[in-house]
């Protein structure tokens, strides 16, 4: 029985309805609402969720971007990899001249996979034609759209360097305020391509030709004979068992392997009062652990040195276990890859489909190159490699790089239990492990498990707290030896959605600190 009490300060309640679709973004949440009611599945409310956003929150996400997902057929848990690999003249060589992976510009453009994730979850699993699925999103490219106010506070607040290149300015300058119309012509026309040849011209066709001389023109690698050779990746979940549930995560080259350590590791602990001193150390200290060993193992699955089943061994998760002290715990330093702004939706319907789905251009508007004409913003996740010499995730041709963005499930005796993410860079596997915890060790619905103040920890093992976190919780951890900081804002702590099985329906929960909602009939 989930427990329906709000005991954080919200200004929202949990949504339960047999069909649900939960978003950053209203706009996008009610593109998915009305697949739903025109007779599509969760599967179809997904794309359509993902599709709008690509035009309503730029700020996260864009054509140019990388998409999973996790699946809930009504059979089996299916997961699908849209992370585009490193263009064939990526050499070691061309990086000669960085000290780290650059940030902004082509030499961090890999290819985009969201196209591909959206094609190939709508030929297997879709029931409404692929094209009605851009309906709305095209409708608000062409006609506008009003922006929301977190889109609008981050749209005028993108780094400078961004802003620094001039297909980038000519498309989303001048930054607009909260509730100003705006039109993205270029994009309406490349999302009715993408929508007429099922994603074909993104990949094989004109919008592939189009790329290829920007890239040209600007000095970049990519080819269209990069983008020719990608497709999404059917691949089978990860999983680890917690107290009565098994939890999923995609597998490496995404993070959510570091969940799944955390969670494995606590799983050996007994579970402590909630939102005391006591739990919270026990949590942080298993993230820690699983931090780590994301950092120094994660990577294109090809190229790593250890199995995901030698990183999930009860064994090895056990001695992790007895790792953990009442004291904080001193590691050395294992930095992650950092972004803030991504996108997560996840969708349910009557018939017990349920998708987990993230879509993100790694920093912000991503690399700050835009395709002239198309509103193709191109993604910067060739950040996510390593200049390291030897790591499993150094930087090379035709090579995926470390990912942050991933989508969670939780099942219970081998059927769902519930659809989750928390998007926000490295606070996406933390995240997980503080909605997994308070969904299966409290009972808490999903709303609540959202609206709980989190903790965060750095790339230096220090811990940031989000404001209205206890301060006698937050002093006690400082007493064991935890390096402790109040964030000034929410911003760093990500955003959730959430959905929940119930025997008559599902319970969902949207993130207050983003502008989206939970919907549903």
């Amino acid at each position: 029985m989930i427990d329906p009490t709000l005991p954080y300060p919200s200004q929202r309640a949990p949504l339960c309805a047999a069909n649900v679709v939960a978003t950053s973004q209203p706009l996008a949440a009610n593109a998915g609402l009305e697949a739903l009611k025109r007779g599509g599945n969760a599967a179809d409310a997904a794309i359509a969720a993902a599709i709008t956003l690509t035009v309503v929150e730029p700020s996260g996400n864009g054509l140019g971007s990388d998409a999973f997902a996790l699946l809930w057929d009504g059979k089996e848990l299916v997961g699908i990899n849209g992370s585009g690999r490193a263009p064939a003249e990526w050499q070691r060589d061309r990086f000669a001249q960085y000290d780290e992976m650059p940030m902004f510009g082509w030499d961090t453009v890999t290819v985009p996979g969201a196209v591909s994730v959206w094609a190939a979850l709508s030929k297997r699993y879709g029931k409404l034609p692929f094209t009605d699925l851009f309906e709305r999103a095209i409708e608000y490219a062409e006609n506008g759209f009003q922006v929301g106010p977190r889109t609008a506070y981050l749209w005028q607040n993108q780094p400078p360097a961004q802003a620094s290149f001039p297909d980038f300015i000519a498309h989303f300058h001048p930054a607009p305020v909260m509730g100003e119309r705006v039109i993205r012509a270029g994009m309406g026309k490349t999302l009715r391509d993408i929508a007429a040849t099922h994603g074909e011209s993104f990949y094989r066709g004109a919008i592939a030709e189009k790329i290829e001389q920007a890239a040209i023109k600007g000095g970049g690698a990519l080819r269209a004979a990069d983008l020719a050779t990608h497709s999404a990746d059917w691949v089978n979940p990860i999983s680890t068992n917690y107290r009565d549930v098994a939890a999923h995560e995609i597998p490496p080259n995404g993070q959510g392997i570091a969940a799944l350590v955390a969670l494995g590791i606590l799983d050996q602990l007994e579970v402590a009062d909630i939102d005391t001193a006591d739990a919270v150390h026990l949590q942080i200290e298993a993230m820690k652990i699983g931090i780590r060993t994301a950092a120094t193992h994660v990577a294109d699955p090809d190229f790593m040195n250890i199995t995901v089943a030698e990183l999930l061994d009860p064994v090895a998760l056990a001695a992790g276990a007895k790792r953990i002290k009442p004291d904080a715990a001193t590691l050395n330093p294992a930095a992650l890859p950092t972004s803030l702004d991504t996108v997560y939706l996840t969708a349910a319907d009557a018939n017990g489909m349920m998708v987990s789905f993230i879509q993100s251009n790694y920093y912000g508007f991503g690399s700050g190159i835009v395709i002239p004409g198309t509103g193709i913003a191109m993604q910067n996740r060739g950040f996510g490699f390593t200049l390291e010499p030897g790591h499993p995730n150094e930087v090379g041709p035709n090579k995926r790089p470390f990912h942050t963005i991933i989508p969670g499930f939780l099942t219970s005796e081998a059927q769902p239990f519930a659809s989750f993410g928390v998007m926000g860079g490295p606070m996406q596997p933390q995240g997980h492990v503080q909605m997994v915890t308070r969904l299966v060790d409290y009972g808490q619905n999903p709303q609540a498990a959202s609206d709980a103040p989190r903790w965060l920890v750095n790339d230096d093992f220090s811990v940031s707290l989000e404001p209205g976190f206890d301060r006698d919780v937050a002093q006690e951890l400082a007493s064991r030896g935890h390096s402790i900081a109040f964030a000034s804002d929410d911003h760093q702590f990500g955003g959730a959605q959430l959905i929940v099985r119930t025997d008559d329906g599902y319970v969902a929960g949207s993130d207050h600190r983003k502008e989206g909602l939970a919907v549903g009939f």
